[in-house]
């Protein structure tokens, strides 16, 4: 399987350099394409202990949040996602987020 080696090569990459934050995100968006949620929501997490993101991370947080049916969770990554967008000058995002809280609350 395709992905299974990229994340074996994105983990191997991660024990040379764990700084890398391309390679943090990209093996949290591959567990998140391969419905590994879980691992995902662990990956994100590491990345985010070493990044400053703009927003964009927190929506594929918030997504895998929702797939195993955290709502409380996925709001509160909505929420941090709103806080680094506006941090960063994205307020299409940061509306965006709000929205998708919104659809939560129904």
């Amino acid at each position: 399987m395709m992905s299974s080696s990229r994340i074996d090569t994105l983990k191997k990459l991660l024990e040379k350099d764990p700084n890398n934050l391309l390679g943090r995100y990209g093996l949290a968006h591959e567990y998140y394409k391969l419905e590994m949620y879980e691992e995902a929501i662990q990956a994100i997490n590491e990345y985010l202990d070493v990044a400053d993101d703009e927003g964009a991370v927190y929506r594929m947080l918030a997504e895998c949040y929702v797939s195993i049916g955290e709502p409380q969770k996925a709001r509160l990554a909505y929420i941090r996602g709103i806080e680094a967008a506006n941090r960063h000058g994205h307020p299409g995002m940061a509306e965006e987020y709000e929205e998708a809280i919104e659809f939560l609350n129904e």
